[in-house]
């Protein structure tokens, strides 16, 4: 199991759960990226949580980089504050030598409490799935198997207490290089296995590692 840090502001707590994400705001970024004909909101919300081993994170304006190796639990990445349905475009590449390394958007909404994964790779094909699987549903140009998994008495960004969490993990695990994730299609299909959701939290593209963990990830993100 890993372990989460939750770091905004003046803000902290600890998760002991599958995920293990620190967050840290990039509070010297401008809110937004001009480009020729483009105006994007730009990534605010940088996240680097790591326990025993060697992980180097490098966050960038608009993505970030990792190498790791025998890494106990890290979850490192970038993202926004605040989560929403938007499409999260990415471009980069994964590696793993050792351990289980898995790529997500991963993030947490309030009232009702959830964490929340869609798991565009994961080098054992499962990933942080467990607990009981909801169904399948399509999206994005792939089949995801969808799980749900109640945490008892555990940190969270509300403190310790019980919450559930939802699980997507993509069929034939081939989102390790670039993709589009469109969280309002997970979102929707979600619902209608009445999984809901409440108030956004932060929500970020992740690189995640346990066990050992060596390898090497590098992405470029647009949402």
């Amino acid at each position: 199991m890993v372990l989460f840090t939750y770091l905004t502001l003046a803000a902290s707590a600890v998760l002991g759960a599958v995920a293990a994400p620190a967050a840290e705001p990039s509070l010297d970024l401008p809110d937004f990226d001009f480009a020729p004909r483009n105006l994007t909101r730009r990534q605010d919300y940088s996240q680097n949580y790591k326990t025993s081993g060697n992980v180097q994170f490098s966050p960038t304006s608009n993505g970030y980089s990792v190498s790791f190796s025998g890494a106990g639990d890290f979850v490192v990445g970038k993202g926004w504050r605040t989560g929403t349905s938007r499409t999260i475009s990415y471009s980069g590449s994964s590696s793993r030598s050792s351990g289980t390394v898995l790529l997500s958007v991963y993030g947490w909404t309030r009232n009702p409490l959830i964490e929340y994964y869609v798991q565009e790779w994961t080098s054992d094909g499962k990933g942080s799935a467990q607990g009981q699987k909801v169904g399948t549903y399509q999206a994005d140009g792939a089949t995801w198997d969808l799980w749900k998994h109640q945490q008892v008495n555990q940190p969270s960004i509300a403190g310790t207490t019980t919450f559930w969490q939802y699980i997507a993990n993509r069929q034939g695990n081939s989102g390790a290089g670039s993709g589009s994730v469109n969280m309002g299609a997970h979102f929707a299909a979600w619902q209608k296995f009445g999984l809901n959701l409440g108030q956004h939290d932060y929500q970020v593209l992740a690189t995640e590692g346990w066990g050992g963990a060596g390898g090497r990830a590098q992405y470029t993100i647009r949402g």
